[in-house]
């Protein structure tokens, strides 16, 4: 194969401005290593031999020595945010905030960074101020949530309402059942108070928001037996059932005591009989046991957790079927049975706790909000032995 002459000129051309590209940008990244400072490499030489605190003194210099690091200060407020540095973090951001040479997008980071600070500094009022005045900029949604969360913790129910409302996600299953239970504290207030005529609007509309919001059922049977209106109370609590069986062992107790003074004890036992063999629940169980034993006796009682233990074999069946137990012996008798029933108790502990579905967190009280993830709802009435047995 030929080559023909002219390709003889082309190519050395070829290497030469290859060669000429690659020196421009050797030259081109010289120029701008040495213009970074000194303590920037100081730093990055700390960071790789694992000296994370002279590494972070090192880069402070560098944003001294340089103020046109706007990212390097960014990372820096936000990395001692997290270590719990709340006043560099703030001094940081605040600066950058301030700045009149950074780009509008960077001061607004920067006033979104520093809510976040007074934030974890527990500066909610501040915080509260820097959020608002976000609000209509480009970062809008991120203040709404941060608002959320502050009246969240400040109980700022009616703040809380209009601002899931204002969420572009409002509109979702969460973001409901959020409004419902929103409304519901109000509610909660005012029962406390005794203004039913103000709560009863609130549960209705929380209803209206969520159907099948079960805590504000709750409420409305609880206000109808507030004013003695035991049948009407009754009716709220059953409608538990539709909404959510689960949750039926909240309101067992408050359904046999209604009928209790309604003179319709056998009654009342009969439905949460029903309740229980439909939907096992170890405190279903526990409220219909004392029950039983109240109204049928100790025998009565023994059936019941034999029958549930057979269904459902759990450590706190054991330990309500050694207590019926011990209730047909004689006192001489009961010294082996009381020695059980306390080795087992002492057991059923540990596993008679909630359990949040979100994060895991686990309480001997029913939360309507996880006091760890904060997220509502997230707490079944049902205790982890409960999960452990579930198929």
């Amino acid at each position: 194969m030929e080559i023909e002459l002219w390709w003889l000129l082309v190519l050395p051309l070829f290497f030469g401005l290859g060669w000429l590209a690659a020196r421009i940008d050797i030259r081109h990244l010289v120029r701008e290593s040495r213009a970074l400072p000194r303590s920037y490499f100081a730093g990055l030489n700390f960071l790789l031999n694992e000296q994370p605190d002279r590494a972070i003194d090192s880069f402070i210099e560098a944003t001294r020595n340089d103020p046109q690091t706007t990212e390097l200060q960014f990372a820096l407020g936000n990395l001692f945010r997290r270590r719990g540095e709340t006043d560099r973090a703030i001094q940081i951001h605040q600066t950058l905030a301030k700045r009149e040479d950074v780009r509008p997008e960077q001061r607004l980071t920067a006033r979104l960074e520093l809510g976040q600070d007074y934030l974890k500094a527990g500066l909610l009022d501040r915080a509260e101020e820097v959020f608002v005045g976000l609000r209509g900029s480009e970062l809008d949604v991120e203040a709404l949530h941060h608002l959320l969360d502050i009246y969240q913790q400040e109980k700022e129910w009616a703040k809380a309402i209009d601002i899931a409302r204002a969420l572009p996600q409002n509109e979702s299953h969460r973001a409901q059942k959020d409004i419902a239970q929103f409304l519901c504290e109000l509610a909660t207030q005012a029962l406390a108070q005794s203004r039913l005529a103000d709560a009863k609007p609130l549960l209705e509309e929380a209803l209206a928001t969520h159907r099948k919001c079960v805590r504000a059922m709750m409420l409305l049977g609880d206000m109808h037996a507030a004013d003695h209106q035991w049948e009407q109370a009754i009716d709220h609590w059953q409608r538990i059932e539709q909404q959510n069986p689960v949750y039926l062992a909240l309101v067992a107790d408050r359904l046999a005591d209604a009928y209790r003074r309604l003179g319709r004890e056998r009654h009342g036992i009969t439905l949460l009989k029903s309740y229980l063999e439909r939907h096992t629940s170890l405190d279903l169980l526990d409220v219909v046991f004392r029950e039983e034993l109240e109204i049928e006796g100790p025998a009565g009682a023994l059936a019941l957790v034999r029958e549930e233990l057979r269904r459902n074999p759990t450590l706190l069946g054991l330990d309500k079927l050694l207590e019926a137990q011990m209730q047909t012996l004689p006192p001489a008798a009961r010294t082996d049975s009381d020695l059980m029933k306390n080795i087992i108790h002492a057991h059923t502990r540990r596993v008679a706790r909630y359990r949040c579905d979100s994060c895991g967190f686990k309480a001997r009280q029913f939360n309507w909000r996880c006091p760890a993830c904060g997220g509502w709802e997230t707490y079944p009435p049902k205790r982890t032995e409960e999960f452990d047995l579930a198929p």
